[in-house]
């Protein structure tokens, strides 16, 4: 756990999720939902941000909720892994919001790559699937490209089949060919995004009926989000 103030957040603490963002037209107002559904579990004021892209950006957000009359936040990152964004730009963005809004902001932990996502993953495989492609943007970082391998891995275990990784900006727009059997592809997505699409361009290009493409997590990782919330807010 990461915190821009080592002071505990208060009762009415807020939650606030940062998002990478995406040029995609419907990536914002699926984070949003996505955030709203987790205040709502959380039971606090919840708001989305985002890095890059999308409106608004996190000091903007805080400045909201300073408007509000809100003092403190805790900032969950919807970041699977701990590559750059997560582990640089991040932490600044959450130093600089605080200090421009005055409200105290806690950051959490992101999404990540454990075995609740690992379950929440395996729970959307279909019964009678022979493979399981986890489909993730991939990273200059090796060590976050190793940590969605091994998500693959375990989704596999769980859901009683073979698992395989590809990465989107990585040279495998593609997954790798079903060979026939029954293949689904889960994207490790937030969102609805412009890779996702291209994902769904080449499916359709396919002449095999075999494989099924999953729609992006979405509001399924509310209970994760609340979670992660609830790891600071009630620590």
């Amino acid at each position: 756990m990461k915190e821009t103030h080592h002071d505990r957040p208060t009762a009415t603490t807020a939650l606030l999720t940062l998002s990478h963002g995406s040029r995609h037209p419907e990536a914002a107002a699926n984070v949003m939902a996505l955030t709203h559904a987790a205040g709502e579990l959380a039971g606090v004021p919840a708001t989305a941000a985002h890095l890059e892209f999308n409106n608004p950006p996190l000091d903007e957000a805080a400045r909201c909720l300073a408007a509000q009359g809100i003092r403190e936040a805790v900032v969950v990152p919807l970041l699977f892994t701990e590559g750059y964004h997560q582990r640089i730009d991040v932490p600044e963005a959450v130093a600089q919001a605080s200090s421009a809004s005055g409200v105290r902001l806690h950051q959490a932990r992101g999404l990540g790559t454990g075995e609740d996502m690992a379950r929440l993953l395996a729970e959307r495989v279909p019964e009678g699937t022979d493979t399981v492609v986890l489909y993730s943007v991939g990273s200059s970082d090796e060590r976050a490209n190793a940590a969605v391998a091994g998500l693959a891995r375990r989704v596999g275990e769980l859901a009683g089949c073979t698992a395989k990784v590809a990465y989107a900006t990585r040279g495998a727009r593609q997954p790798v060919d079903s060979g026939g059997e029954q293949e689904v592809v889960v994207p490790l997505f937030v969102s609805p995004g412009l890779l996702l699409d291209r994902l769904d361009e080449d499916a359709g290009r396919s002449d095999g009926e075999t494989r099924q493409i999953l729609p992006p997590l979405g509001e399924a990782l509310a209970g994760i989000v609340s979670h992660r919330y609830a790891e600071v807010a009630h620590a």
